[in-house]
Parts: C-alpha cells; sequence; structure tokens
C-alpha cells in the first residue's frame, strides 16, 4: 500500500464528519461535497508529517474552505432578510430525506447528517464569519484557539462572534416537537386538510404566526417564484390553492422531522419541511427549485 492509500484510507475515516461540518456552513448537500473535496485536494499539498491531530486539521481546513465559499456567495444569498429581499428571505437550504422507518444502516448514517431547516434557514442569516465560529464551536467543540486564526482574529473576539451568532439562533429558531408520532400525527392532519380542500381544518392545524417559505429557484415560467407567507389564514389559502398537488404527497423525515414529498410515485417534485411546536405548525420550508431538488439525495422507495 503506498503512502496516497493510506493518507486516502485515512482521510476517508473522517470524510462523513466533514460532510457534516460543511452542511451546516452552507446548507448545500452539493457544497459540501465540494467543500470536502477541496479538503482533500489540500491535504495531498500539505506536509501530513507535520499534523499532529488529523482530525481537527481536517475540521478547520474544511471551515476555511466553507467560509471562503460563503464570502463569494451570489448577491442572492448575501442579502440579509431585514432589507425584505423576498427571494433571498425564501431560501430553503437542501434537505437531508430519509423513511420515517430507517431500518437501513446506510439511511441512519445519512440521517446523522440532518439538521432541521428552521435552524439552516437561521444560519442563512448569520454574517460568514459569526456562522464558522458557531458551527465549529458549539456543534463540533473545535476550540475558539483554532477557530481564531481562520477568522483572523484573537480567540476572545472569536468567542464574541460564535456568542452573537448563538443569541440570532436560540432567539429565531422554535422550540420544535420532540415526539415523531406526535409530528406524525400533526402533519397528516394538515395532508388530509389539504387534499379536502378543508380551510378551516387547515387554520386550526396552523399556528396563527405560521411561516411558509418557498423556494422555486430563480424563475419559473418567466417570473420569480420563491415567496414567504405569513399567517393561518394566508398558508390555509395556498394549500387550498395547490390542492390538486396534495394527494401526490407522502410523508418522510425532511431535516429529521416530519415531512412531505410531492410527486408521482418514484419521483419527487418537491420538498417540504415542517416545523411543529405545540400540537400545531409553526413552519413550512417547501424546495421546489427543480435542478436543486433532482440533485437531492432521495432514498429508494420514496
Amino acid at each position: 500500500m503506498t503512502d496516497t492509500d493510506v493518507l486516502a484510507q485515512r482521510f476517508e475515516e473522517y470524510r462523513a464528519h466533514l460532510k457534516a461540518v460543511a452542511y451546516r456552513m452552507l446548507g448545500s448537500l452539493a457544497e459540501a461535497e465540494d467543500a470536502v473535496q477541496e479538503t482533500w485536494l489540500r491535504l495531498g499539498r500539505s506536509d501530513v508529517d507535520e499534523v499532529r491531530n488529523l482530525g481537527g486539521w481536517l475540521t478547520t481546513v474544511t471551515g476555511r474552505v466553507c467560509l471562503d465559499l460563503l464570502r463569494s456567495r451570489t448577491a442572492r444569498r448575501e442579502l440579509p432578510m431585514d432589507e425584505g429581499y423576498e427571494g433571498y428571505a425564501a431560501f430553503v437550504p437542501d434537505p437531508v430525506i430519509a423513511p420515517l422507518s430507517r431500518t437501513d444502516p446506510e439511511q441512519e448514517v445519512l440521517q446523522a447528517d440532518a439538521v432541521g431547516l428552521a435552524l439552516l434557514i437561521v444560519l442563512e442569516t448569520l454574517e460568514p464569519d459569526e456562522r464558522l465560529a458557531f458551527v465549529l464551536h458549539d456543534m463540533f467543540a473545535v476550540p475558539f484557539d483554532d477557530i481564531a486564526p481562520i477568522v483572523e482574529r484573537t480567540p476572545a473576539a472569536t468567542r464574541q462572534l460564535a456568542s452573537r451568532a448563538r443569541r440570532r439562533v436560540q432567539g429565531a429558531t422554535p422550540s420544535a416537537e420532540p415526539d415523531l408520532g406526535r409530528q406524525r400525527e400533526v402533519v397528516s392532519a394538515f395532508l388530509a386538510a389539504a387534499r379536502a380542500g378543508d380551510f378551516e381544518a387547515l387554520v386550526s392545524v396552523l399556528h396563527p404566526d405560521v411561516v411558509l417559505r418557498a423556494d422555486s429557484g430563480a424563475l419559473v415560467r418567466g417570473a420569480a417564484a420563491s415567496k414567504i407567507v405569513h399567517g393561518a389564514k394566508a398558508v390555509a389559502e395556498q394549500a387550498v390553492l395547490f390542492r390538486q398537488f396534495a394527494p401526490a404527497g407522502r410523508l418522510a423525515l425532511v431535516g429529521g422531522a416530519v415531512g412531505i414529498l410531492n410527486g408521482p410515485e418514484g419521483e419527487v417534485r418537491s420538498v417540504m419541511g415542517i416545523t411543529v411546536a405545540d400540537g400545531r405548525i409553526v413552519a413550512l420550508h417547501i424546495l421546489a427549485d427543480p435542478e436543486r431538488v433532482a440533485a437531492l439525495d432521495v432514498p429508494e422507495g420514496l
């Protein structure tokens, strides 16, 4: 076995971890794969003999790659939500999808990377340096001393970045229902009401301040299709308007929570992530961008 083979074998031991880091940093499964591949290329150009903690070194390199990607994103992704730019506000990150009943070991591993879409959407509002500090420290326990050189700040200043990000996350992320069985009851009730076009039943299962984000990509039929809708009645109206698609809906785990896949059997045309709290739906996140949906890793049989 050559030195390159040994290095590749050691890298593969960390691949799943690095992808999890990149996914939380970027909210994109495709970009996460690219970031991990770039980390591998940088490893090949480095003197590994000088690396004492390979896992830590790879994590920080992946973080640096992701930071560069975040800083170079297009204007659509860089505009802050509070400016009211609808296309950006409606951006929905790539969800990890899995069956409700996870018996396949490979699916168990995939689901370990799942992050709630509500959290990923909040992470999108952070500055790149804040997101890096929060993700690496709060989610992966990387010391601030190791994060500081990446963001070119002191450890104390890096700690402040993570603290600001933590306040944003805690203040904007709803406390979701942890029981999948209860989530399933609520989502099933929503789907049944949507299929029946029952406006009152829809309103009853939606929180008064529910928020719907629909990301259909840049252009659909020549017009911007991404949108954000507030309030139970407005969201129920949208569900009734698109009731013809409800019969093709089926339940699955979307970002670790019970959600809905839409499309004919064996095909997925849109994915709906749902956040349930206190027995009602507080957020719906719809990804209907054809290119991004086609690139999702949808388990066979869903």
